[in-house]
């Protein structure tokens, strides 16, 4: 999802110009309207992004309850990138900010790696359980 995520959002930025009716009204009405009104890619993406951080809770959740603390720690820089693309998001729809679109990537890409290094970190943790029950 994230990846989808990452690739519609480099295309909403570079195509889909956001109407200056929904520009200026504060960040709550930025989402609303992002969600509500055309271009249509752009509500996809926010619905998307709104997915994104059910997900992200989730994952979080699963890793508390593994009790793997580098599970935890990626889970939780995860979420907290999740929740600041969504923010800069919602800030670019309001002000169209080159910079708030730049943070949504730098943060999409974090989360990426954060949830990368869960992988690897609980299929380490799961190969070495399965040739300790061996």
């Amino acid at each position: 999802m994230l990846l989808a995520q990452y690739g519609l959002g480099m295309g909403v930025n570079l195509y889909a110009p956001v109407p200056k009716t929904d520009q200026g009204r504060g960040l709550a009405v930025a989402v609303g309207r992002a969600l509500s009104n055309p271009p249509v890619v752009l509500a996809i993406h926010a619905t998307l992004g709104l997915l994104l951080l059910v997900a992200a809770v989730n994952v979080l959740s699963r890793a508390t309850r593994s009790r793997q603390r580098p599970a935890i720690i990626a889970s939780a820089t995860g979420l907290a990138a999740i929740v600041g693309a969504a923010l800069s998001g919602a800030a670019f729809v309001d002000h169209e900010q080159t910079g708030a679109s730049m943070a949504m990537a730098a943060l999409t890409a974090v989360a990426l790696l954060c949830y990368l290094l869960n992988l690897f970190t609980l299929g380490a943790s799961l190969d070495a359980r399965q040739k300790r029950e061996r």
